[in-house]
């Protein structure tokens, strides 16, 4: 048997030097992977309306961050602040204090004149009623939020089409809403919201006024979205759809007491 020469200390410094360097790559490729932004991050919000006697607060000391990416539902009692909550998070109203960072910009205290460029340029909404211009056809409807951003009138017909091929409405661009049942309709709406190509997609009681199978239509879309990278937070008082989300954050008594429930997990609270 050939007897095994001994390492020289030359030989060991190489190995060692190899062995770390693959390290480093392996776990960089693991943060690489992992690594996900934060797009929306609460810190210490406060919201009260009144004073003295009347004094309600609706939002307490919250603390609440979404990351890019994620597909989060928000539940709670009525009362419990989740609505105030949205609102601030979609720019619709300030807190009392506290800091809203959304995707690193601190919004918390922006004049109304910036407020509606960051809801333009950064936020897609989706409400339970479609808010369509009658008038209009559902490529207009589409198209019409890249008016106020600002985009090229040569742009905007083929990205309101391309808006409208996601959500399965492709032979319908030229129908009027009353041409459209009430989940084409929401259809157009979700195209509308992410025509801008917004860092995060807001959905307030999106399903609301839809039967269970438009509602499931519905939400297959919003998964889908989330599926090719949007990020989307969701109101909803029905536990079954926010089952069908990744997270799920519960508000009570303005508070956020459950801020990463899993879909398995609602059961313990929504009862």
């Amino acid at each position: 048997m050939k007897e095994e020469q001994p390492i020289n200390n030359a030989e060991y410094q190489q190995l060692t030097d190899d062995i770390n360097s693959s390290l480093i790559t392996h776990n960089s490729s693991l943060l690489t992977l992992n690594y996900k932004s934060t797009i929306i991050r609460l810190e210490n919000i406060f919201k009260v309306y009144g004073t003295g006697e009347t004094e309600v607060r609706a939002l307490s000391d919250v603390d609440l961050t979404i990351s890019e990416g994620e597909y989060c539902s928000i539940m709670g009692p009525s009362g419990s602040g989740k609505s105030t909550a949205m609102n601030i998070i979609g720019c619709l109203d300030r807190p009392s204090s506290g800091h809203y960072y959304l995707d690193n910009i601190d919004v918390a205290q922006m004049p109304d004149s910036e407020l509606a460029h960051i809801r333009n340029k950064k936020l897609g909404f989706v409400f339970q009623q479609f808010h369509l211009l009658q008038q209009l056809s559902a490529l207009e409807n589409v198209m019409l939020p890249m008016v106020y951003a600002g985009i090229p009138n040569s742009e905007r017909k083929d990205r309101a089409t391309e808006a409208l091929i996601k959500v399965g409405l492709e032979k319908r661009l030229q129908n009027k809403p009353n041409q459209l049942s009430g989940g084409q309709q929401q259809r157009v709406a979700i195209a509308r919201a992410i025509v801008n190509r917004p860092v995060v997609l807001l959905a307030d009681e999106p399903t609301g006024a839809l039967d269970s199978r438009t509602t499931q239509e519905v939400l297959d879309i919003f998964t889908e979205l989330n599926d090719s990278g949007i990020t989307v937070v969701m109101v909803t008082h029905e536990p079954e759809v926010a089952r069908q989300t990744r997270r799920i954050v519960w508000f009570r008594d303005g508070q956020v007491v459950h801020s990463h429930l899993t879909p398995a997990d609602l059961s313990q609270v929504a009862n």
